[in-house]
């Protein structure tokens, strides 16, 4: 991520975002009244004086757009409304489902054949590599005409916007963290630690809980693919760490003193308690779904997500799942967890009249009332088929805005809208992915967690030495710091 080496996101800032269970923004701002998208109108175009043949409402155009997961059903409906909203405001467009979820082994071969759609999906960590590729459009100008451009949160933005240049859209952030299946310790009679947890509570808990017998884990850690390197690194984080050091230069830190204890305290957990699951390659769909299925009691990633499949997949219910703040690693310490989101990238290679389209429906439903009621309108078809809403931990804009507190108006009537825990979010410290190369330092973070997993008496600080060595070579050394 561009800006955000070596920033600790501090707790007011999140406890803005989080208190009213969506997240938010530096800028509180609120919408300009009269927005409601019953009166809305297509955007003028840019130049009033422009023919009617280059008025964009008038002209056919076709875009494919980041569609939800097939097994994603209440989503999938959800965007499907929001089509057919669109397309009644532009009749012109022909909209296209695209099934392509973003992949960083994928994407480039997507652009070279272009198949990607006109607007794709992707984290946080892709910015610069997207950018430096110039596989994300420039959108500046889109951005800058946007009528609600000063109320994007600020947080999320920054990481899109490189030197002075807008490159991606924030739908929501996330800061990790643990979700624990309540039944599960209950059944056992395991007490629930306090969200002011530590790193041995956490462990113990996992021991309370395990049942090697029956294939139960207590916790189940990312094993397999990059997931793990970013699952681990929240522990780095915890225990004061850093990936990299960024002065003139980039140089890999995360075989620290700091690192070896969060490699330590994995080692723990496979060897010392046995906790994770006997087959513990787990990618990120496996680990969530161990956790949807009862498999495990303890899983790590974003909130959002986890409850997704737990609650509307695997039939949990909300008093089953509580979401934690990360441990720290003793008492006292931050409950740090890496601060992450999601972003919606328009494609270089579309035509300007498709990027403008696809700018328009990306933002269609951002501050909108009309989209206020398609939410209340989507949690009550969820309620009546015994389905749950999860609204996401961070937003795109602030929560105690006018419109964040209109949308939580909407939550509080409903008791299938999960609610996180004020305490918990209290907790909540987020820490930014580092700024360069993440998704190869995750890589090789995983070769070492694997070896780690795999075999018992593994030389941890060797194991880190030779990743930081690998990651420095290969990937660090060859960059140009600006």
């Amino acid at each position: 991520m561009r800006k955000y080496a070596g920033i600790f996101i501090s707790l007011v800032l999140l406890i803005s975002m989080l208190s009213a269970c969506s997240g938010g923004s530096k800028n509180n701002n609120e919408p300009p009244k009269g927005t409601d998208t019953e009166t809305q109108k297509p955007a003028a175009t840019t130049d009033a004086t422009a023919a009617p043949e280059d008025d964009i409402t008038k002209k056919k155009i076709k875009i494919s757009i980041y569609y939800p997961l097939p097994d994603q059903v209440e989503n999938r409906k959800l965007e499907d409304d929001k089509i057919a909203r669109f397309n009644a405001v532009y009749p012109n467009v022909e909209i296209v489902k695209s099934d392509w979820h973003y992949k960083p082994d994928e994407i480039g071969i997507k652009m070279a054949a272009n198949e990607a759609p006109t607007f794709y999906n992707t984290f946080a960590t892709e910015a610069s590599f997207l950018v430096e590729k110039g596989w994300a459009a420039d959108i500046t100008d889109l951005y800058d005409k946007y009528e609600y451009k000063d109320q994007i949160n600020s947080v999320l933005q920054d990481t899109f916007n490189i030197n002075g240049k807008i490159y991606g859209v924030p739908q929501k952030g996330y800061v990790v963290t643990t979700v624990v299946n309540k039944k599960m310790l209950d059944e056992k009679g395991v007490a629930l630690p306090s969200y002011d947890w530590t790193w041995d509570d956490m462990l113990n808990t996992a021991i309370g809980v395990a049942d090697t017998k029956k294939g139960i884990a207590g916790i189940a850690p990312m094993g397999k693919g990059t997931e793990a390197g970013w699952n681990w690194t929240n522990f780095l984080f915890e225990a004061g760490g850093d990936v990299q050091t960024v002065d003139g230069k980039v140089t890999a830190a995360f075989n620290s003193e700091a690192g070896l204890k969060a490699l330590e305290f994995y080692n723990k957990l496979r060897w010392e308690a046995n906790v994770i699951p006997q087959d513990w390659a787990l990618g990120w769909g496996d680990a969530l779904g161990a956790f949807a299925n009862g498999r495990t009691a303890m899983v790590i990633a974003g909130a959002e997500n986890i409850l997704e499949q737990a609650l509307n997949q695997g039939g949990m219910k909300i008093a089953d799942v509580l979401t934690y703040p990360m441990p720290s690693a003793e008492k006292g310490g931050k409950h740090t967890g890496v601060l992450g989101g999601d972003y919606l990238i328009i494609n270089p290679n579309a035509s300007k009249d498709e990027q403008e389209m696809a700018f328009r429906y990306i933002t269609f439903d951002y501050f909108s009332d009309k989209y206020l009621q398609a939410i209340e309108k989507d949690i009550q078809a969820r309620k009546a088929e015994g389905k749950f809403y999860i609204p996401p931990h961070i937003n795109y804009y602030a929560a105690d805005s006018e419109y964040g507190k209109k949308m939580q108006a909407i939550f509080d009537k409903y008791d299938n809208v999960y609610k996180y825990d004020a305490e918990s979010n209290k907790l909540l410290d987020g820490k930014a992915e580092a700024q360069y190369n993440t998704q190869d330092y995750y890589g090789a973070m995983a070769n070492v967690i694997q070896e780690v997993f795999s075999k018992k008496g593994t030389n941890l600080q060797g194991q880190l030495d030779a990743a930081a060595k690998l990651v420095q070579e290969k990937f660090f050394d060859p960059i140009k710091v600006e």
